[in-house]
């Protein structure tokens, strides 16, 4: 951290104070005069450290998985990011074929796993952090690029 946020409130206060003013009543008076001033720059610090790791993390994958295990799983680190699914979409007849044979529709891989489905990233969070699914939406769309689409589901 750097050095010029360092400030001792109370030492700051003796040292300001004539020699001739240092007594013990005058202290305390000053001590519980300076007491706001104190917690405000502990509040001070602590959103200071706060913007400063906001800071330090981006969207790049690996800062934002990092982000979310910071947050949610320290310990284990099961939360991953993975690419959007790009399978593209194949068909045995169409409709607009007329062939004999329509099958009808029926989806080899469900709609989501396409590539027109808008989904440029996946966070895959372990089961038991699922309910935690809106904290994790609130942090991952305060790092991700506005242009970039995800969704959230649970790690097998």
């Amino acid at each position: 951290m750097n050095k010029v946020f360092d400030i001792n409130i109370e030492r700051l206060t003796v040292l300001l104070l004539p020699i001739q003013w240092r007594q013990v009543k005058m202290m305390a008076w000053l001590k519980a005069l300076t007491r706001p001033i104190h917690s405000l720059y502990g509040r001070f610090i602590t959103e200071r450290s706060d913007d400063i790791y906001t800071l330090e993390h981006n969207s790049q994958v690996c800062y934002l998985r990092a982000a979310l295990n910071d947050r949610f799983d320290n310990e284990q680190r099961r939360i991953e990011i993975i690419d959007g699914y790009r399978f593209g979409r194949w068909y045995i007849y169409s409709r607009g074929l007329n062939k004999p044979q329509y099958l009808g529709v029926k989806y080899i891989r469900q709609r989501t796993d396409y590539e027109d489905t808008r989904v440029d990233f996946i966070v895959l969070v372990p089961i038991e952090l699922m309910f935690k699914n809106i904290e994790i939406k609130a942090l991952v769309d305060i790092y991700r690029l506005a242009s970039k689409r995800y969704t959230i589901e649970p790690k097998d």
